[in-house]
């Protein structure tokens, strides 16, 4: 925990550019009937019934001291879906960086092994060594800062159904675009004195 919090205390670099990551589901959902537009003095009506189109996983990268985030919507959320977008962070969107300090919860698949799964040992480790990895503790994912801007995007563009992936996706970019045009960072206040105050039954007892 205290790695993390040590992180955020770090100031804007863009030569080290610190980038908060993280995942979610979403369920696809179509409407069973068509919506009745609205009228005057009526509002849109929607019927209740609505049908199951599957799942989409939303990949979130944000960089909350630039005020910066990207979305990507992807059928699974594999090993190798998380390296591609690893090497998107590396390749396309930070090519300048000289090390991406990376924030992520303990899923299984956000590991450097997910490199190596994907792509040519050589590829994996010139990726790798871009990257200085920092984990929140186990039930602690709350501490990394891309669950904030999921929080957002769920209540600014997801809070309704979606009947498809590119919709999904079409939605999601225009969310990312407007949000990034207002360039909304994220003021983390929790430090690490604040830990050892308020979280102090997490740290181990000291016998004499």
């Amino acid at each position: 925990m205290e790695d993390v919090l040590a992180v955020y205390t770090r100031p804007y670099d863009p030569r080290f550019p610190q980038v908060c990551f993280d995942e979610v589901s979403k369920q696809l959902l179509r409407d069973a009937r068509a919506s009745v537009p609205p009228q005057p003095g009526q509002p849109r009506r929607v019927d209740y019934e609505y049908a199951r189109e599957g799942v989409c996983n939303l990949f979130l990268a944000c960089e909350p001291l630039a005020g910066w985030r990207h979305v990507t919507v992807t059928a699974r959320r594999t090993a190798v879906d998380f390296a591609q977008q690893i090497r998107d962070l590396v390749d396309v969107h930070y090519p300048e960086a000289e090390r991406i300090i990376l924030v992520l919860d303990n899923l299984n698949t956000h590991t450097p092994a997910a490199l190596y799964a994907a792509f040519p040992p050589a590829e994996a480790r010139r990726l790798t060594d871009k990257l200085e990895w920092h984990y929140t503790p186990k039930h602690g994912s709350w501490l990394n800062m891309a669950e904030i801007e999921l929080s957002v995007l769920s209540r600014q563009c997801l809070d309704r159904r979606i009947p498809d992936d590119q919709t999904l996706a079409d939605e999601v970019a225009a969310w990312e675009a407007t949000r990034n045009a207002a360039a909304g960072a994220i003021d983390w206040r929790f430090t690490t004195d604040d830990a050892r105050i308020k979280l102090r039954r997490l740290y181990p007892s000291l016998q004499e």
